[in-house]
């Protein structure tokens, strides 16, 4: 039997009309079509035709095909993830077609970013499914405001996107476009990143434009653990703190803490603190936010501040006994000295406690962005601070928790020379290195400071020759100084026994007189 005849025979056995039928039948349907649409239009009048056309449109308008989802750039108080990987995602999505868009190369930098501009769109296709985005930015009614005598007027926007896609893909853009699109940001953001030190807007700024968002530049430092003076066990024991803790983030949440690690560096200055610092910066490719306590003059300034920071980043506090009065303790304790000479009232003491605090960020604000339910406001970052007189810090912050390693950089040590020699000479080894290093266990000489003697000379005998001098003379200073001070603490001492022994010898004649 042939296929025709097969088919012919499946349909009559089925009772299914033949195609001859079907295109019969589809065929008078429209003529039948026709037919009415040259009647009403010959026998209606074109307003009453308008009339019907409109309310057949309306009809498919009640049944909206599209959604539109607006993507704002922040989320009350932090900023939206949604936006920001969008941004990213869609800087990628430049094509031929786009005629408008933004470029920027900044310095130090080697790479060309590509940006959308306001109020553009892109058109992107995922898995075959068409999305529209649309960049919005709006400009906000502007205020005159008033500062040092002078009046300004400041103006801030709001951004957000639109994506507009058929309703019936809102499940795959929940489930899998979302998600792509923040996957495909941060694989670009790393492949593209260039650390950045942030630092505060300008006081100005903040305090009458509310923004209080963070400025940036390109940290170029060439820091890293290969060229550090430090201890050989010491480096090799803060980069195994390091990398054990970015790959704890599970272990972070299994036992009830935020995933955060507080260091302190102390030590005298020039001992390398800084360029721990950026070593570390550069080890782990974390940006730096770099806070001056001395700027911020609220505690909820310092809130909006560390919220804005992002994640995976680094939280440097410098010389933290010299930023401000931390232990607001201390104010306390002067005003109630106050009270008790001058018998103030309740208010006039709380009026002085308040005189009395040289800044309004207090050590319980601090110590909850470090330790409290703030610090819970973001993932994987690095804490510290630094300080060259640890017994000055409060207590409250040294504990475990906030500061949890503490790495004292001390003066140059022989290990920390072989690394020095390295870096400025380019050699390990020398005859001289017997006497230098004699030198250094018996001198209190910072990395810094021989850093400087060996940038002298290019040549190795000629530059350890004058460190070596620079050496010697630094002893005998140390000596004169060490001296001085053992002569000062001895006549205090006598002093202060010389005032003993007049006070007692009073007491005594005292003593003398009322009993005769």
């Amino acid at each position: 039997m042939s296929l025709e005849k097969m088919v012919s025979k499946m349909f009559s056995d089925l009772n299914m009309p033949s195609a001859k039928t079907l295109v019969s039948t589809a065929a008078s349907a429209a003529a039948s079509a026709m037919v009415v649409r040259s009647i009403a239009r010959d026998l209606l009048p074109y307003e009453l035709q308008q009339y019907f056309f409109s309310s057949f449109l309306n009809i498919f308008k009640t049944f909206p095909s599209e959604i539109v989802l607006i993507v704002e750039e922040f989320d009350g108080l932090v900023g939206n993830q949604i936006y920001k990987a969008a941004e990213i995602y869609l800087g990628t999505k430049i094509s031929p077609s786009t005629l408008t868009f933004k470029v920027s190369m900044p310095e130090k930098e080697t790479k060309i970013k590509t940006s959308i501009t306001s109020n553009q769109e892109i058109i992107d296709n995922f898995n075959g499914v068409r999305f529209k985005w649309r960049q919005i930015t709006r400009q906000l009614e502007s205020k005159r405001v008033v500062y040092n005598g002078q009046s300004s007027s400041t103006q801030t926007e709001i951004r957000y996107f639109t994506l507009c896609f058929h309703k019936k893909h809102k499940a795959m853009v929940f489930d899998s476009y979302f998600p792509f699109v923040i996957k495909e940001s941060k694989n670009f953001k790393d492949e593209k990143k260039t650390l950045k030190i942030h630092t505060v807007n300008s006081d100005q700024m903040r305090r009458y434009s509310g923004d209080w968002s963070w400025n940036s530049v390109t940290l170029d430092h060439p820091a890293n653990f290969d060229t550090l003076a430090m201890d050989t066990e010491m480096k090799r024991m803060v980069m195994d703190d390091l990398e054990r803790f970015v790959r704890r983030k599970e272990f972070y949440r299994k036992v009830g803490k935020a995933w955060k690690r507080g260091y302190l560096l102390y030590g005298p200055p020039g001992t390398g603190k800084s360029s721990l610092i950026a070593a570390i910066a550069n080890y782990l490719n974390f940006d730096i936010y770099d806070l001056e306590l001395t700027d911020i003059h609220a505690n909820s300034e310092l809130r909006k501040l560390l919220i804005g920071t992002a994640n995976k980043s680094i939280l440097v506090v410098e010389d933290i006994d010299c930023s401000l009065e931390l232990d607001d303790r201390k104010a306390e304790e002067r005003a109630l000295k106050v009270l008790r000479s001058s018998k103030a009232s309740q208010a006039q003491t709380v009026n002085i406690i308040h005189q009395n605090k040289p800044n309004q960020v207090t050590l319980s604000g601090l110590l909850n962005f470090i330790d409290g339910l703030w610090s819970s406001c973001g993932d994987e970052r690095i804490i510290i601070f630094t300080t060259n007189h640890k017994d000055r810090i409060d207590p409250a912050l040294l504990r475990p928790g906030r500061m949890d390693v503490h790495i004292h950089m001390s003066y140059c040590t022989p290990c920390a020379f072989k690394t020095l020699s390295e870096n400025y000479l380019g050699i390990s080894d020398h005859p001289l290195f017997v006497e230098v290093n004699g030198m250094l266990e018996k001198t209190k000489v910072t990395p810094a400071e021989v850093g400087e003697q060996l940038l002298r000379n290019e040549e190795p005998e000629a530059a350890l020759q004058g460190l070596i001098e620079f050496l010697h003379k630094k002893k005998r200073e140390n000596d004169e100084m060490e001296a001085r001070k053992l002569k000062e603490e001895k006549d205090e001492e006598e002093l202060g026994t010389q005032e003993l022994v007049g006070q007692t010898s009073t007491t005594r004649d005292l003593s003398f007189r009322l009993n005769h």
